[in-house]
């Protein structure tokens, strides 16, 4: 983890099953995130996305690429242009500060109609301080190595 990296970006299909079953999911009842015709009677030319299906692929994304040792401490984001079905939102990160084994990314998903979010994550990997290893992950070979030691 190093100031300026990026990670790869992650493509996410916006679909109508993934928006339902994310309120579903954070027991968002909310119409206009299940039911079209209301969502329309609202002014929204669809259903779309809550903030908490957002707040959780976000939080995917960056566990994604520093492994399941990572924990997030902090996720803001702040929600611009919806996610309607059959868009697709693209996330991408930068690294912007790193203080020992913890580091805080800049976060952004774009959608075929502008920023979906933007936000900044701060995650700990625990040793990609070097204390434990790089980016704090091991190979399979580091890890039998580690627990062969202590077999009787």
């Amino acid at each position: 983890m190093r100031v300026g990296d990026t990670l790869p970006p992650l493509e996410i299909e916006i679909t109508r099953t993934l928006i339902v079953a994310g309120a579903i999911a954070s027991r968002d009842y909310q119409d206009v995130h299940h039911d079209a015709e209301l969502a329309r009677q609202k002014g929204s030319p669809d259903i779309f996305m809550n903030i908490l299906t957002t707040n959780g692929l976000v939080g995917r994304y960056i566990t994604d690429r520093f492994g399941p040792r990572s924990v997030l401490r902090r996720v803001a984001i702040r929600l611009g242009a919806p996610n309607y079905p059959g868009d697709t939102m693209v996330l991408t990160g930068t690294v912007e500060e790193v203080e020992g084994d913890t580091a805080t990314v800049r976060v952004v998903g774009a959608n075929g109609i502008g920023r979906h979010v933007t936000g900044t994550v701060t995650v700990t990997v625990p040793g990609a301080d070097g204390a434990e290893g790089a980016a704090g992950t091991e190979g399979a070979e580091g890890a039998a190595a580690q627990g062969a030691g202590s077999r009787p």
